[in-house]
């Protein structure tokens, strides 16, 4: 299965850490973040990734060179931003045979279990499958209302008056759906710009495990006080 991590961000809200290294190599618990998606990818049988570049390139190629570890790797360069949904857009040809790919934010720190959202997501037969969890500062947050089947009703990037704190945790499985339903402008972002459109077509699957986006300084200390780390199987998670 192919998944899209998207890295290319300038990580500004964890400067100084960013100034040297990409957001996707911050180290937690001594261990760089794109090793533990590596990790949760070879888990969950995710054997093909893409990778899109802009800020510290070279950094991440170093990285790959040594730590792929069997997962197959395209490198996609950004030398301007294209949004996150332009990079999904832009390489639309690398997942045009999949019913189905993962679409991750590297910037997020998770156990979560993809089988069981995989699961989740085959059931329901949405355009997509949001991973989503509450969070205590929703105005910051993509916000989902939805139903008590789990369809997603409404879809908010940083509400001013947020209808509830149930977030898009930045983990998305979809479907061809997706694709047709970017826009075309340049730069076009999923939360702005595709997920609203998407409201009563796509589904929400809660995550229960850890799970926590470390893009500012405050949660990155914070993940490296209570992040507990993968279980030390090499086994999917049950």
């Amino acid at each position: 299965m192919k998944a899209f991590l998207l890295a290319a961000g300038h990580g500004t809200r964890l400067r100084p850490l960013t100034d040297q290294i990409p957001k996707c190599l911050v180290p937690i618990g001594g261990v760089p973040l794109l090793a533990i998606w590596f990790d949760l990818c070879r888990r969950y049988g995710i054997d093909e990734v893409l990778i899109n570049l802009h800020s510290h390139s070279q950094a991440v190629r170093d990285f790959l060179a040594k730590n792929s570890n069997g997962i197959r790797v395209r490198l996609f360069d950004e030398p301007v931003l294209l949004g996150s949904a332009g990079t999904l857009h832009a390489n639309r040809t690398w997942v045009e045979s999949q019913p189905s790919f993962w679409v991750i934010y590297s910037d997020v720190l998770t156990s979560a279990n993809l089988a069981q959202m995989a699961e989740f997501h085959e059931q329901h037969r949405g355009a997509a499958t949001l991973g989503v969890c509450p969070v205590p500062d929703p105005q910051r947050s993509g916000i989902v209302v939805m139903d008590d089947g789990g369809a997603i009703r409404q879809f908010i990037e940083k509400p001013k008056n947020p209808p509830g704190n149930l977030a898009f945790g930045g983990i998305i499985l979809a479907r061809q759906e997706l694709l047709a339903s970017i826009p075309d402008k340049f730069p076009v972002d999923l939360g702005h710009d595709v997920l609203p459109l998407l409201a009563n077509r796509m589904y929400a699957h809660r995550i229960t495990e850890y799970h926590r986006d470390i893009g500012t300084l405050e949660s990155y200390a914070a993940a490296q006080k209570d992040w507990p780390g993968l279980p030390s199987s090499g086994a999917p998670l049950s």
